[in-house]
């Protein structure tokens, strides 16, 4: 594993983790009339501590992007999965909870679990898949999964929605991160000629927009970390299956290198599901109502 890969991952996670933790302290103080409308970001951008949590989103974004064009999809994944425990480290300093048992066992579940995944799997470039039904079947399975996450979230309570909700950005957020690897490599075959007249970065820019309203209406309606583990696990395992199934990474696939990485992956989820609901994380204004139904105005 390259130590520029690690540094350029690692560092956008953390620029990732700090941005996810303002974004929602503004985004919970949002009426909820915006709930799934582009107005929600119009009222948003007029918050200094958003708009600073958006900056260092990007920043991490640019860095991620970067990381992507150095490494395979299914190594970055799963450094960039690590945001949490810098949202973590940001949110003990807000809220002075202590680490405790289950943060400490978060921890060593999300960090283990990464390293068995790319110590078993042995990321690896290959030969991307040139079959364009392919791409477009695992790109329609992931976008689809979303609209129908997003489509139940309005009609469910206000209880499930931020979860669904952060689940379907992960999914779009784990498509992009791809799309963002292949919109690299048509730059350096080609320029920006090359780029522009490609459908991948503008699917890139629509797919972050969305993303993005669905990860602040989750943010708005719930605490951090009702969401963001959701988020971050989403994120990873959707960008590993494009990865895998058209950008030509390659995994080690024998029974012993299998099992580690399934038992790798299943620790990433546990441990970010034990950082996500750690008391650490910052709590939003209480909108509990058990009887309505979230519908966009």
């Amino acid at each position: 594993m390259s130590v520029l890969v690690l540094t350029l991952a690692v560092s956008a996670a953390c620029c990732l983790g700090f941005g996810f933790v303002l974004q929602q302290n503004a985004a919970r103080q949002a009426p909820l009339s915006d709930f799934l409308s582009p107005r929600l970001l119009l009222d948003l951008v007029k918050v200094p501590r958003w708009l600073g949590g958006i900056g260092l989103m990007v920043a991490g974004m640019v860095l991620g992007a970067i990381a992507l064009g150095q490494g395979e999809v299914s190594l970055v994944e799963p450094l960039l999965a690590t945001n949490l425990l810098f949202a973590l480290a940001l949110s003990r300093r807000q809220t002075k909870q202590p680490l405790g048992r289950q943060g400490w066992a978060g921890l060593a579940l999300l960090a283990g679990g990464v390293t068995a995944f790319i110590v078993a799997g042995e990321p690896r470039g290959g030969t991307a898949v040139t079959d364009p039904f392919r791409h477009w079947l695992i790109i329609g399975v992931m976008i689809g999964l979303a609209l129908l996450l997003t489509t139940y979230a309005k009609r469910s309570r206000l209880s499930a929605a931020p979860v669904l909700l952060a689940l379907a950005a992960g999914l779009l957020y784990g498509v992009q991160d791809a799309l963002t690897r292949v919109s690299g490599q048509r730059f350096s075959a080609g320029g920006l000629a090359e780029l522009l007249t490609g459908w991948q970065p503008y699917a890139v820019l629509a797919l972050g927009v969305t993303g993005l309203i669905l990860v602040q209406s989750a943010f708005e309606t719930a605490p951090l970390r009702m969401s963001l583990p959701a988020l971050t696990a989403a994120q990873p395992l959707a960008g590993i299956v494009c990865g895998v199934g058209f950008l030509g990474d390659r995994l080690r696939t024998d029974t012993a290198a299998l099992t580690w990485e399934a038992v790798g992956l299943a620790a990433v989820v546990t441990g970010i599901v034990l950082l996500g609901m750690h008391p650490a994380m910052p709590c939003g204004a209480d909108r509990s109502e058990p009887t309505r139904n979230l519908q966009p105005s």
